[in-house]
Order: structure tokens, then C-alpha cells, then sequence
């Protein structure tokens, strides 16, 4: 259905066509309404600081579908109902859910800010969206339940935590083989080295650091994208707040 309120999507047309990604008319609705909803509800639910229509498109629409372009063409975007992606800490659905609008793969949203659930919740179901569960919880914790231990192919991040603890938290649920995905800021290759300890340790191994191009004006992202060779110990991720507090070294 199309939103009872019309906005440009022109920007987020162009730019995806200059990834090589011909939105049709009913995903540019769906885009609307994402937009709608998201700039109505970010004020209370805390969801991002960038409301206006030309940022979300390039912030957060664009960056996202050009993650998932860079996913695609490096064989990692799952294509089919055996092969699950998880967005951890993923806030306002970024950047798996507007992937999601253009790809088809069962897809995991977990948040641990119940503000940001009941948002999560509303615009799924706005957007008629099948295969997509959400879970409020902590990564931690989620991380060690049997249907959710190294059972994704694949990991999304933004924003959430510097490469050290992201690791920890991530790496726990991708199947062997598996890989974790993180567009990150200037910092990129010195998250990198920091976090080799918890790459060790949790059976990590960098393979791809790039910047992410994204259309229209910088900066742009650097995307880090971690594959997983090996069992994570069962000991991992620690206890809530433990990786962030103390980062493995």
C-alpha cells in the first residue's frame, strides 16, 4: 500500500541506479513509508539523529544498499530460506532492512532498546514483510540460546561497537564459514588492530577492508568484514557489559 503521504524518493532512485539496483515503484513505497516512519517516531524512540529527507535517503537508505551491493557481488548476501542474516544492535533497521526491501533472505533484527522494538515491530509489519523476526535482548545473553548460537551465514553491524567488542558479540552466532559485515569511521584499520586478540580468540580472520562507496557526497564508511574459520568457545560472548568494559587483549 502506498503511503498516504508522498515524498521524493528521487535521490534513493538515482543513487541505487548508480549501484546497479532498479528499485520498482512498489519498493520506492515502501521506502516512502519507511522514511514516513521513521522520521515520525525517531524523536521518541531515540532512532537516529538524521530525520531529513535527502540524509536518511543517503545515510541511511543509500549506505545500506550499497553495503548490501558490496555484500552481493562478494558472494556473502545469503539467497534463500536456509541461509539467515542477524542485524545486531540495529536500531532503526540499519542497514539490513532496507537490504531486505530489495533482497529476499530470512533476516534476524535484534535490539535491546524496547523503544526501538516496538518501532521494529510496527514498520515489519507496515511493510508486510515476511521471514523477519525480532528479539529484544542483548547479544550476550541471545547469543547463547541454542536456536541462535552459529546458526547465521551472516552478520550485520553499524554503529554499535568498536571492532574489539563486536567481535566477541558477533562472531558467537555465524555458523563455520560464516561472515560478520561492519561499515565503520576513520578509526577502521586501528579497530582492526586492536581487536586481533578477540579475532584469535573467537576464531576470526579479516578479509576484507574497503571503502564503501556510497552515491552522492563523503565521507564514506570503510567496510570491515570478518569470516569465521572456527568454533567460538562456548565461554564467549561474557556476561552483559563485560566486552565492553573489558575488551579482550
Amino acid at each position: 500500500m502506498a503511503p498516504s503521504v508522498n515524498v521524493s524518493m528521487e535521490t534513493l532512485r538515482q543513487g541505487a541506479q548508480a549501484l546497479g539496483i532498479s528499485l520498482g515503484q512498489e519498493q520506492l513505497w515502501a521506502f516512502q513509508l519507511y522514511y514516513l516512519e521513521l522520521a515520525r517516531h525517531a524523536p521518541y524512540a531515540d532512532l537516529t539523529s538524521v530525520t531529513d529527507l535527502q540524509g536518511v535517503q543517503r545515510r541511511h537508505f543509500l549506505e545500506s544498499l550499497a553495503l548490501g551491493r558490496r555484500l552481493l557481488d562478494m558472494g556473502l548476501l545469503p539467497a534463500g530460506e536456509e541461509e539467515a542474516v542477524i542485524d545486531i544492535g540495529t536500531g532503526g533497521g540499519f542497514p539490513s532492512l532496507p537490504i531486505r526491501l530489495v533482497w529476499d533472505f530470512p533476516l534476524t533484527l535484534l535490539e535491546a532498546d524496547g523503544r526501538k522494538v516496538r518501532f521494529l515491530k510496527r514498520l515489519v509489519a507496515l511493510l508486510g514483510l515476511q521471514h523477519v523476526q525480532i528479539i529484544w535482548g542483548r547479544a550476550e545473553e541471545v547469543a547463547h540460546l541454542p536456536q541462535h548460537r552459529e546458526t547465521y551465514r551472516l552478520a550485520l553491524a553499524r554503529a554499535v561497537a568498536p571492532l574489539p567488542v563486536l567481535v566477541e558479540l558477533a562472531l558467537p552466532f555465524l555458523e563455520v564459514g560464516g561472515a560478520l559485515a561492519s561499515p565503520k569511521g576513520e578509526r577502521a584499520y586501528q579497530e582492526i588492530e586492536e581487536a586481533a586478540a578477540a579475532l584469535r580468540e573467537l576464531g576470526g580472520e579479516v578479509v576484507h577492508v574497503a571503502p564503501l562507496t556510497v552515491p552522492g557526497p563523503g565521507p564514506y564508511p570503510t567496510l570491515v568484514v570478518v569470516t569465521k574459520a572456527r568454533p567460538s568457545p562456548l565461554k564467549y560472548p561474557r556476561r552483559p557489559g563485560v566486552p565492553q568494559k573489558r575488551p579482550l587483549r
